[in-house]
């Protein structure tokens, strides 16, 4: 509860979040969106040539913007966010809990889940939702030149079959989805973090199980998914 508290968000909190933000996705936001279009468009030729293959070439465009836009890139990016901050946070959060910098954040007056983890957890999730949003926007249009080439006679054509993807409940799930991995890349290494042990050497272990347990997690909320919306 303390995420929708309005003391939450004060000054420093603010800009431990925009830190957070920062480090995640926007340092990483050009390489990230760049590998992401290299693999988009390898996969998009993919089914593009098997779709025209078989003869179902009204099909490609569907099937390219299922696979990749609502389940192989939030992936990616929780992936991605989660090694690129995921075992930092973890390691960061340990050692504050062994040097006792919690507590003297409590002393100060101020609340330790709000001043110091509420801010991380909101920075990967919006890293995670940044780099999700951003790449599957590229990956739509490399999908559109990639079947139309760039005329822009096949735009409601492509918004057609585009919206029959996306309809309600899928565009519901996706950003659910978007959400809980987000919300795991930076709850999780947290939650592994501060069950350590008061031992500088208790670190490492405890960045191991956090980072063990946060792909567990994102395994298992995307199996949960598919089966839910292919089942």
């Amino acid at each position: 509860m303390t995420a929708f508290s309005p003391s939450a968000y004060d000054r420093e909190a603010r800009g431990l979040a925009a830190r957070q933000i920062h480090f995640s996705a926007w340092q990483a936001l050009p390489g990230f969106v760049l590998a992401s279009a290299l693999l988009s468009f390898v996969l998009i030729r993919i089914v593009v040539g098997t779709a025209q293959e078989f003869g179902l070439p009204q099909y490609a465009l569907e099937l390219a913007v299922r696979v990749l836009v609502l389940e192989l890139i939030p992936v990616l990016a929780a992936l991605y966010v989660a090694l690129r901050s995921g075992a930092a946070i973890c390691t960061r959060v340990a050692l504050m809990r062994i040097g006792g910098d919690l507590e003297r954040v409590a002393r100060s007056g101020r609340d330790p889940v709000g001043a110091e983890l509420v801010p991380r957890v909101i920075g990967s999730l919006v890293a995670v939702a940044l780099l999700t949003y951003l790449s599957g926007v590229v990956a739509l249009l490399l999908a559109y030149v990639e079947l139309y080439g760039f005329s822009p006679w096949a735009v409601a054509g492509f918004v057609r079959i585009t919206g029959h993807v996306f309809d309600p409940v899928a565009v519901a799930a996706f950003l659910l989805k978007t959400t809980l991995f987000g919300v795991v890349v930076g709850a999780v290494p947290i939650g592994a973090a501060l069950g350590v042990q008061r031992d500088p050497e208790a670190v490492p272990g405890a960045v191991r199980r956090g980072m063990v347990r946060l792909g567990v997690t994102l395994a298992v909320i995307e199996v949960v998914f598919v089966a839910a919306m292919y089942a």
